[in-house]
């Protein structure tokens, strides 16, 4: 019998309580963590989270953390997973650098470096937040940036946007359904009550 192959997905609400497992285990703020879901990518297998890795983006600059993994021996080879899974997301957010804050030999392997005092300046405020050393990974030549790379990324917020506006006018139609069949239902009920009424004040046949 095979073994199913992992996935590496983004994280769902269905995920939370494995994640929250997850988390509480390597001591991480999970309280904090579980507001954050949509930044979580999870790498599953036979039905369990094995491991999490979060990417905050903040304009055009992202940030891994709050790593975890369900087990500990399995955890560079599911890393190189979900590191792969991050790089793709950054792509498609047209990010320039990755900024991190992990120190284990696996991330010291993927490019990051420690950030000098005028590569900080560009860390965004968001990030800064978290004291620590930071180190980063580039992505893309800033002075090189081309225009369409703006363009890209203002078109992604855009598909977010008109996806977001689909659903809630989706949710609006199923809204006007249901109240449509209450007062259907609630008009039947008048008319049965009605003709029930009716029948009960005619006289009895002789």
């Amino acid at each position: 019998m095979t073994t199913p192959p992992e996935q590496v997905r983004r994280a769902t609400i269905e995920d939370l309580p494995q994640l929250m497992a997850l988390w509480k285990q390597e001591d991480l703020p999970w309280q904090q963590l579980e507001k954050r879901l949509k930044e979580f990518q999870v790498i599953e297998g036979e039905g369990k989270v094995l491991g999490v890795l979060g990417l905050e983006v903040a304009g055009l600059e992202g940030h891994v953390h709050s790593e975890a993994f369900a087990r500990p021996e399995l955890a560079d080879r599911l890393r190189d997973q979900l590191w792969e899974r991050a790089q793709i997301v950054a792509k498609n957010h047209g990010l320039v650098r990755i900024w991190s804050q992990f120190s284990t030999p696996f991330w010291n392997h993927c490019g990051f470096q420690n950030a000098s005092a005028a590569v900080l300046e560009k860390l965004p405020s968001a990030f800064a937040a978290t004291p620590g050393l930071w180190r980063f990974v580039q992505l893309r030549d800033d002075s090189a940036l081309p225009a369409s790379v703006e363009k890209e990324f203002a078109m992604f917020r855009e598909m977010e946007k008109a996806e977001t506006q689909k659903l809630v006018q989706k949710a609006k139609f199923l809204k006007l359904v249901a109240g449509l069949i209450v007062a259907a239902v609630f008009i039947l009920v008048i008319v049965w009550v009605v003709l029930w009424m009716r029948t009960q004040r005619q006289p009895p046949p002789m």
